[in-house]
């Protein structure tokens, strides 16, 4: 499989295991705090993953790595968390096929992100598409 294929699959399966997150959630949050419910998650996640890096032998020691890379690796799951926490509080009281298209406007903001500060350039195909997401968005959040 080239490259292309091969991050095209694992983006998919992303996709689905994210719409299968937003589906168990809004489910799970019946009843229980948003805050507690993305903790107990949390642990799942570690467990989860904790046990696959394992498995397949990738485990090595965390203080090995370079003060740069541990830097942006807090900063990625101080971002995650917040993510979460906030994702979670919208399901709780927002509608799943609301909440989950509208949270995916992260794409639009990595696009420009990624434009701005990692020198990506999407060719004016790529940026209709991320207009359409864009303009999906705006549709969905207000009436």
């Amino acid at each position: 499989m080239d490259a292309f294929q091969s991050w095209l699959v694992w983006a998919l399966l992303s996709a689905l295991f994210a719409a299968l997150t937003a589906i168990f959630a809004k489910v799970a949050l019946q009843g229980i705090d948003s805050d507690y419910a993305t903790l107990l998650r949390t642990f799942v996640i570690i467990g989860v993953l904790g046990t696959f890096v394992g498995w397949v032998g990738k485990w090595s020691n965390p203080l090995a790595l370079a003060p740069r890379t541990a830097l942006f690796l807090v900063l990625s799951g101080l971002a995650t968390g917040a993510s979460w926490v906030c994702y979670f509080r919208a399901l709780q009281s927002g509608e799943a096929s609301k909440v989950a298209p509208v949270d995916k406007f992260s794409l639009v903001l990595v696009a420009i992100l990624a434009f701005a500060f990692l020198g990506e350039r999407p060719n004016g195909r790529e940026w209709a598409g991320i207009a359409l997401d864009a303009s999906g968005v705006v549709l969905l959040a207000f009436k």
